[in-house]
């Protein structure tokens, strides 16, 4: 999803009116003021335009998000447990810099040796999972306090020391 950051997903409807209730993963209370449009994954890598009409807090990580076009409360199920997607350049300005999201796209670094790219931060109540594709499979790579080095903001990259025959388990 090159370009394309998650920020969480739509987790109901609310109302009848067709407003929908958007759990993100941004690491700070927010409403996305200023934001036009968030997209949705029609197809894989094929992301549908959605203009925002308006946003109310919840919480902080929960959105009341209405969006135009969406008047009713079956159309608004029609998008219920879809992921929401942001342009990079969106992303960074909502994200907090603390936040785990703010680690997609950062390159994971295994004793020198470059991964690639986290596609996906899945949080755990004890580590993160963040989401790679290497060789065309799906791997998951464990952040926590043994396995985590250093996070180089600058350099975009994320340091870490994988328990031996990690990798082997997906790669075969």
């Amino acid at each position: 999803m090159a370009g394309y950051l998650s920020i969480g997903k739509i987790v109901a409807v609310h109302g009848l009116k067709g407003e929908l209730l958007l759990k993100h993963e941004l690491g700070k209370k927010t409403s996305l003021k200023g934001l036009q449009a968030v997209f949705i994954e029609d197809k894989k890598d094929s992301f549908i335009p959605w203009f925002i009409e308006s946003t109310t807090i919840k919480s902080e990580e929960e959105i009341y998000l209405k969006l135009e076009g969406v008047d009713s409360r079956e159309a608004a199920a029609k998008l219920s447990q879809k992921k929401i997607w942001l342009p990079e350049t969106d992303f960074k300005k909502f994200a907090s810099k603390s936040s785990p999201a703010s680690l997609l796209g950062y390159t994971i670094i295994d004793q020198g040796q470059s991964l690639g790219q986290i596609l996906e931060v899945i949080e755990q109540p004890h580590q993160l999972l963040c989401r790679l594709e290497i060789q065309g499979k799906e791997v998951l790579i464990p952040l926590h306090e043994d396995s985590l080095e250093k996070v180089d903001h600058r350099k975009k990259q994320v340091l870490v020391e994988l328990p031996e025959g990690l990798l082997d388990i997906y790669l075969g």
